[in-house]
């Protein structure tokens, strides 16, 4: 249907008819959520067996991981993670469960002791600030704002940031420290960077030289299809670029194995890596490694994780596709509307009329549908446009999904013909 070429008096007998239907929702009583991108029952159900037995305590160079040490993590952990990540393993950190924690902490320490060994503080700096592509990852922005940061918005594009005002801001401003980066299947869209994008970051000449790329990677191995995105290496082309420690990438298996108990990383140059260690060094006596060496038991290696993703993806594949075909089947001719169809990570961004997002927001809250707030995937939560909404397809059961969907899917029609009439 083409709501656009419809006469007022059709848009006004369309909107009565979207208002009925939404009332049998509101009638219906519903209490469901589409907040937060979770793993579901089933996703997490894979994983169980590694807590099945308690593997050997030693690691491969007959390390007790039961006590004290090894700050930067079990060699195995590290080439694992060096595996996925494309970094030799002495360039990984392996921590605790949380790669969030250590976006955090690098800030933080950034902050306190400056982004390398002898630079200077932030704190110490006036006027920090941080590139920000939108939409985008709502805790990305939180850390940025708790710290006082200053956020500039990036568009992004189907193959990345804009890089030409990256570059623009990155290599005019030496007040700008930073970029947040989701690189594979990016947090909300869906788009993974391109090879062109990816060597410009690496090639960047910031006029900060305590510039950093928070390379968030955080979906590299969530593919939905056996063809997967593929996405060059920051590492590779940052060492090409003389340029390694330009980049902190950071990585988890909180969506391979279990969000509150899995392994984390972070991957950078050794200039980087050396002076994290030094930090932690005061910080820690060293992460869990018993968890490291039940991880590294259970997933193995490459091709065995590969085969564990593979399973994931058959449980969220049929989420992501019954949300795309209502949006084509009830959304398609609204204007200005449109959606992602990613082929991995954990998100679709619907993107409304502008004005229409957070009253579609409400409406679907009155409804008993909870939705990622509207604004969120911007920095301070501010959407300029009141258009963009993130959805999360993958903790309800599909059946729950497909009801939670015909309410947003009512909703944005109610929201949009409401700004038509």
């Amino acid at each position: 249907m083409n709501y656009s070429q419809m006469t007022k008096s059709q848009i006004s007998a369309e909107l009565e008819k979207e208002l009925q239907v939404y009332k049998s929702f509101l009638d219906m009583k519903l209490s469901l959520n589409m907040a937060r991108g979770k793993p579901d029952d089933d996703q997490l159900a894979l994983s169980e067996e590694m807590y099945s037995g308690m593997p050997s305590p030693y690691s491969e160079d007959g390390t007790d991981c039961r006590n004290y040490g090894g700050l930067d993590g079990i060699a195995e952990a590290r080439r694992l993670f060096g595996t996925i990540l494309e970094a030799p393993a002495e360039n990984v950190i392996v921590c605790g469960n949380s790669s969030l924690n250590l976006m955090y902490d690098a800030i933080a320490r950034a902050m306190i002791y400056g982004s390398y060994k002898g630079a200077t503080p932030w704190v110490k700096q006036e006027n920090i600030k941080f590139l920000c592509p939108v939409p985008g990852y709502d805790r990305h922005f939180a850390i940025t704002e708790s710290f006082g940061i200053e956020m500039i918005n990036v568009p992004m594009l189907p193959d990345g940031p804009d890089m030409d005002i990256v570059e623009k801001h990155v290599e005019n401003d030496p007040t700008v420290k930073g970029i947040w980066c989701v690189p594979k299947y990016s947090n909300p869209d869906g788009y993974t960077y391109s090879d062109e994008t990816v060597r410009r970051f690496a090639n960047l000449k910031p006029a900060a030289d305590d510039f950093r790329i928070f390379w968030d990677n955080a979906y590299i191995v969530h593919d939905l299809y056996d063809e997967g995105d593929k996405l060059l290496s920051i590492y590779n082309e940052a060492k090409k670029a003389g340029n390694e420690n330009i980049f902190l990438m950071f990585a988890s298996t909180s969506k391979v194995t279990f969000p509150g108990s899995g392994i984390s990383a972070v991957v950078s140059g050794k200039e980087n890596i050396d002076f994290i260690n030094s930090i932690l060094t005061v910080q820690t006596i060293g992460f869990d490694k018993m968890n490291m060496l039940r991880h590294v038991e259970f997933l193995k290696d490459f091709d065995s994780l590969k085969a564990h993703m593979k399973r994931h993806a058959d449980i969220l594949r049929p989420k992501f596709e019954a949300v795309l075909s209502a949006f084509e089947s009830e959304l398609s001719g609204l204007p200005n509307t449109h959606w992602t169809n990613p082929r991995g990570g954990y998100f679709i961004t619907l993107y409304l009329d502008s004005g229409c997002a957070k009253r579609t927001f409400t409406l679907c809250k009155e409804a008993g549908v909870t939705l990622t707030n509207a604004g969120a995937t911007f920095p301070y939560g501010k959407d300029p446009d009141d258009s963009v909404l993130r959805i999360a397809p993958t903790f309800p059961p599909v059946e729950e999904l497909k009801i939670a969907v015909k309410v947003l899917t009512c909703a944005a029609k109610i929201a949009t013909l409401e700004k038509m009439v």
